[in-house]
């Protein structure tokens, strides 16, 4: 029998935000960096964009150490744009949504991200929401390059929970990755694996 939810965790892309990896992959792949595949996917990610993602490298140093694995000398600007075509819209149905269970619950985002889609994805959000900022819509938005850590480490969920005091029994989980959503799970969350086409809209929380 599951506790009564007290708190709701987020998943950032899949969940709020829509992506799309196949366009960075296939942004890549226009360049000539036909191995990306085997260096980044929404399951994978090698030692190079787990440093980016956990805060270990800054942008700098992550655009020439991509060049290098990548053999080729392409600009900042183009491994800028080819990284981030992933990142599509915010549905402003969603957002909507949003502000209704922050009436409900403690509601806090979790996002495996890094510098340079947060600065991309938060720009678009306040272009298309008159200028709001993202992060205000939860008590707190949790990014794993400023946290230190990313999913599906345990450490990770541990550090918002301490950070919070609330329990994972009382606190629901959605992500559209699965294996975080075991992680969760491991640890006593309460989870739910968001899959396409089922959106937040469809889940019974208000």
């Amino acid at each position: 029998m599951a506790y009564q939810i007290k708190n709701i965790i987020f998943d950032l892309g899949g969940v709020l935000l829509n992506i799309d990896f196949k366009l960075t992959s296939n942004a890549f792949k226009n360049l000539g960096v036909n191995h990306f595949d085997e260096m980044f996917t929404q399951h994978f990610s090698n030692p190079l964009f787990e440093l980016l993602e956990t805060g270990k490298i800054d942008e700098t140093a992550f655009y020439e150490a991509f060049r290098k694995e990548a053999g080729l000398p392409l600009s900042n600007e183009q491994i800028q744009a080819a990284w981030n075509a992933l990142l599509l819209d915010f549905p402003p149905e969603r957002i909507k949504w949003l502000e209704k269970i922050a009436s409900q619950y403690r509601i806090f985002l979790f996002s495996n991200t890094n510098q340079i889609h947060y600065d991309c994805f938060k720009l678009n959000f306040s272009n298309a929401f008159d200028g709001k900022n993202f992060d205000d819509f939860f008590e707190k938005a949790y990014y794993s390059q400023f946290l230190g850590l990313r999913k599906p480490y345990p450490e990770s969920f541990l550090a918002i929970l301490e950070e919070q005091g609330i329990l994972p029994s009382e606190t629901l989980f959605i992500d559209d990755t699965y294996k975080n959503i075991e992680a969760a799970n491991q640890l006593g969350f309460q989870t739910i694996h968001l899959q396409s086409p089922t959106t937040v809209l469809d889940l019974n929380l208000i």
